[in-house]
Parts: C-alpha cells; sequence; structure tokens
C-alpha cells in the first residue's frame, strides 16, 4: 500500500474515534524516522488520534533507539510498542537489545515518562521452548516497565482466556489487551499459516475457509462475522481492550466499529 492510501485509509478511520491507532516497523527495512515517526507525527498531531510506535530493536543499536525516541518525544508520540522484531535470514542482528525486555529497559532508563506496551503470545511465542518459559519471560517484560500487554493475534478465545488465567498466576496483573485479525480472504489465511506457525485455528474457522473456498464475497463476510463473533465474546468476558489488526483497510475497521463498539464500555478499541 502506497503512502497516498495510507493517508487516505488513515483519515477514512478518524471519525471512527479510535482509542489508538499502531505505526508498525520492519527491521532493517527503511529509516524509521522516514517512516514511523514521520507517520506516526501525522496520526498524532494532523488526526489527533493516540498513537503508538511499533519499535523492533535486534537491528537497532542504542544510539539508534536514544535518536528515535528523541524524534517521537519531539512530536508528541510517548507510546512505544516494545519489540525484539523477527530475524532476518543471513543478517546480523546488532548486538544491543538481544531480548524486548533489554529494549523496554533501556526505554525506561532513557525517557521514563515513556508508556511503553509489551507483546504477548496466547498461543507460546515461537522460539520460547514452553508456555511456562514464555510466561517467565513475559513477567520479566512487565517488571522492566512495560504498562500493558497487546496479544499476537489470535482465533480461539479459550486459549486466550487459558492464557490471561495463567499470567494471573504468575503476577502479572496489567492489562492484556486482544489482537484480533479479520480474515477476509483464503490468500491472507494462507499467509498467515506459513508466518505464524504457532497460531491455532478452531474447527468452526477451518470450515469457513473449506466452505468458502471458491467464494470469495461470502468468506470475506464470514471472516468478519467471525472476528464480530469473538470480540463479543472477548467483551462480555470483561477483555480489558482489543487490538484490531486490519492492515490499513478501513472499510474492515468501519465494520468492525459498527458491530461492536456499541458493547465497549471502559474497554478500548484500537
Amino acid at each position: 500500500m502506497g503512502n497516498d492510501k495510507i493517508i487516505s485509509a488513515l483519515q477514512d478511520m478518524q471519525e471512527l474515534a479510535p482509542h489508538f491507532i499502531s505505526v508498525t516497523a520492519s527491521n532493517n527495512k527503511f529509516n524509521i524516522k522516514e517512516t514511523t515517526v514521520r507517520l506516526a507525527d501525522f496520526i498524532q498531531n494532523d488526526l489527533e488520534i493516540p498513537t503508538i510506535a511499533h519499535l523492533p530493536a535486534i537491528y537497532l543499536t542504542k544510539d539508534k533507539v536514544a535518536e528515535t525516541i528523541a524524534d517521537l518525544d519531539k512530536v508528541g508520540v510517548q507510546k512505544i510498542l516494545a519489540l525484539r522484531g523477527d530475524i532476518i535470514p543471513d543478517v546480523e542482528p546488532q548486538k544491543d537489545f538481544r531480548y524486548a525486555t533489554d529494549l523496554i529497559e533501556f526505554i525506561k532508563e532513557q525517557a521514563p515518562h515513556f508508556d511503553i506496551i509489551g507483546a504477548c503470545y496466547p498461543e507460546g511465542h515461537p522460539d520460547s521452548p514452553n508456555q511456562i518459559s514464555d510466561i517467565q519471560n513475559l513477567k520479566k517484560k512487565v517488571d522492566a516497565g512495560c504498562s500493558s500487554l497487546v496479544t499476537q493475534l489470535f482465533f480461539d478465545n479459550e486459549r486466550f482466556y487459558d492464557f490471561q488465567d495463567k499470567c494471573t498466576l504468575a503476577g502479572i496483573d496489567v492489562p492484556i489487551h486482544a489482537g484480533i485479525m479479520p480474515i477476509l480472504n483464503r490468500n491472507q489465511a494462507l499467509r498467515l499459516l506459513e508466518t505464524c506457525e504457532n497460531i491455532h485455528l478452531p474447527r468452526k474457522f477451518k470450515a469457513i475457509l473449506d466452505k468458502y473456498e471458491h467464494d470469495p464475497e461470502s468468506l470475506r463476510a464470514a471472516g468478519l462475522a467471525y472476528a464480530v463473533d469473538q470480540i463479543v465474546d472477548l467483551v462480555t468476558q470483561d477483555v480489558a481492550g482489543v487490538h484490531l489488526y486490519t492492515m490499513n483497510n478501513a472499510e474492515t475497521a468501519k465494520y468492525i466499529h459498527q458491530a461492536t463498539h456499541a458493547l465497549f464500555n471502559h474497554q478500548s478499541l484500537g
């Protein structure tokens, strides 16, 4: 999606008054100042929507992170989703930040007024040997300074609830926002399965993919309905908030908002 299309989509989302919009960043692919910071500035100040900037640090140095924090601070963006970032084959990582916890500690030292959000994985981080180890590492993130967590996308709410319970038992008491991605076409689902091997697809969801394999319009409608059902269930279970992974698709955001916004009270939808 080109910059003009992204700007247009963001302007369309403005009328929905989301609690926040997050701005992604890709490891080692571009100048963060010219992409993430500039777009975050536009959303925060031109559209007047609270903005969270993603910061994947494994390919960044401490100097680069400090510079990026300062750039974000200048434009009033003081919320960061702190990530380790994906490992790129044949590209040597930097040595300053091996894990997201290292990044969180550094940001708290450099800019203690920043609000740091951490990522979590209801079905386990792909690199963790087991969920116990994963939750232990998540506790370290929270202890390092995360004020809240946002999950990787998932399609099985029961696995999310089980994860929440285990986090509570581990002493993780910050809000956990559920990540929901509406599936709009079969290719999107197949790409997702390739890149997120840890994600479980419930039988009901697999049946949708099979039933509408050759009917893209019906698949899109069923995918949206499935996401709405997930959100309704989450809200009735008093989830802290829902983070929609819309991939810059304003029409998807509008549909979900129209179908669910009346349910939200103190929870956030972003």
